[in-house]
């Protein structure tokens, strides 16, 4: 993508004063009209087409197949600790309570195995540039723990020397010495779950942590070296949250000077997460309410500085995420936004391969994708059995492909060019994607996309409503029968 095409979607949002200032009838309208369940676009096509069918032979194959490609692009490398000593309510993610320590080194002798036998797979002379540790709470390890799980890594993959090596902590429970180990090891980003300071809404949702707790960790983090890379998530649409104590959050947020920010919206999805039954419904924000929180956070950050990268992201301006934003490098999959490097011979936001690794880590491959499996019982008995531990995937064929290009255009840079389109993919991008551009005559109408002969470009507005604008790109969404909403509202 040119300089020129990236610089046209990526304004300053404090640039872009249409969208804080819309007006409450409006917006009223337009949440009517498109606040509906929609994917988060992680991937294309999205996990619940994904099939049972792909087996831990395919995932062989198609590791294989990816160390054979022309591109030899870097990797990226993200393992999952699942475990957790409480459960948040609002939480959506695999975990596993438990105050019981040995499970973590049963799940470690494991993992370890696991990365055995992906390393004997996978082309390890491609160098790791991305590596990450989520959760659950990986500081759940002790600093044994980590230093061995770090080694075991370190001897199977190339570790590039500029890699970003990031990890999700929980101040509740993460100590300095553990973040002095953590330096040690070479982790330069550090993500803290934040979520909300305001003491009703940290009841409510099972999650006691005052300000001056995180505070604390902040301020270790930095005595102990971290002096960028720190990662901040929020969430909006929570119990008991109003719009006067979420800007009180979010100007404690900004005192304490994070340089991302993840601003995530709460998806109630008790089908999929039975926990969230918990959380009381009566004293979650209206839908109306929920857009104003959100408002409050779009003005708040963007009036002190950061860049809005998209969806739900934010970053200094001379973070690297936004870099990636003005130089057509932003990617976006299970890790959300994320930086992807060219390949040497073919830079393609497409090339790069996600290994995962881990109870239910997700692999995203040039041409697949793969999950392993979501219990520890069935991880460890395929483990047991000698065969990778994966539970189901997908192989893209050429459509998927096109579309998860577009998706991706809209999603990452705001903006689809549909020459370049045309000429990777062969074909005249109108006359192929008649039915969904007609479909987004009415958003163009709402002023939340425009489109030409040329391109797709998404309006500041549009940017709040990417998902509806990528939604019609999606082969799949009408054949996705469920007596559940598979997914989270859009806004």
């Amino acid at each position: 993508m040119t300089t020129s095409t990236a610089s046209t979607a990526t304004l300053p949002l404090s640039q872009q004063s249409d969208i804080a200032a819309t007006d409450a009838p409006e917006i009223k309208r337009l949440l009517s009209a498109y606040n509906v369940a929609g994917p988060r676009y992680t991937s294309y096509p999205t996990a619940p087409i994904w099939t049972n069918d792909y087996t831990a032979n395919h995932h062989v194959e198609a590791i294989k197949n990816s160390n054979n490609g022309s591109s030899r692009a870097p990797i990226s490398l993200y393992f999952h600790l699942p475990f957790c000593e409480s459960r948040c309510l609002f939480c959506g993610c695999n975990v596993v309570i438990t105050r019981r320590k040995e499970e973590a080194e049963k799940y470690l002798s494991y993992l370890f195995r696991e990365i055995d036998a992906m390393a004997n797979l996978i082309d390890t002379d491609r160098p790791v540039v991305q590596l990450h540790w989520g959760g659950g709470t990986p500081t759940y390890l002790s600093e044994d723990q980590m230093e061995r799980l770090f080694s075991h890594i370190a001897k199977r993959f190339k570790i590039d020397a500029k890699a970003e090596i990031a990890i999700e902590i929980d101040p509740r429970v993460t100590t300095t010495s553990q973040l002095s180990v953590l330096k040690d090891l070479g982790f330069n980003r550090i993500s803290l779950g934040v979520q909300d300071f305001d003491s009703d809404v940290q009841e409510v949702i099972h999650r006691i942590q005052p300000l001056a707790m995180t505070a604390r960790m902040v301020e270790a983090c930095r005595n102990i070296g971290f002096e960028e890379g720190l990662n901040f998530d929020l969430i909006y649409g929570l119990p008991k949250q109003s719009v006067e104590s979420f800007e009180r959050t979010l100007n404690e947020v900004i005192a304490l000077q994070p340089d991302r920010i993840a601003l995530y919206s709460y998806a109630h999805v008790p089908w999929l997460s039975p926990h969230q039954a918990k959380m009381p419904t009566e004293t979650m924000p209206d839908t109306e309410t929920k857009f104003a929180l959100l408002q409050s956070g779009l003005t708040k950050l963007t009036g002190a500085g950061y860049r809005y990268i998209g969806m739900d992201h934010f970053a200094r301006p001379d973070d690297s995420l936004t870099q990636a934003m003005d130089t057509g490098r932003l990617h976006r999959n299970f890790m959300g936004y994320t930086v992807l490097n060219p390949s040497p011979n073919e830079p393609d936001l497409l090339d790069g391969d996600l290994y995962g690794f881990g109870v239910s880590a997700i692999s995203g491959l040039q041409q697949h994708f793969s999950q392993n499996e979501k219990t520890l019982a069935s991880y460890y008995e395929a483990i047991d059995n000698s065969r990778l531990p994966t539970m189901r995937g997908y192989t893209l064929n050429g459509d998927d492909k096109l579309r998860q290009r577009v998706i991706l255009g809209i999603l990452c840079q705001g903006y689809v060019n549909y020459s370049e389109i045309e000429a990777r993919h062969g074909i005249e991008f109108q006359s192929y994607f008649e039915e969904p551009l007609s479909k987004l005559t009415q958003l163009e109408k709402d002023g939340l996309v425009k489109l030409n002969d040329n391109a797709l470009t998404v309006t500041p507005l549009g940017r709040l409503f990417s998902r509806n604008i990528a939604m019609p790109f999606d082969a799949y969404l009408g054949k996705m029968a469920s007596e559940k909403p598979t997914f989270s509202k859009t806004v």
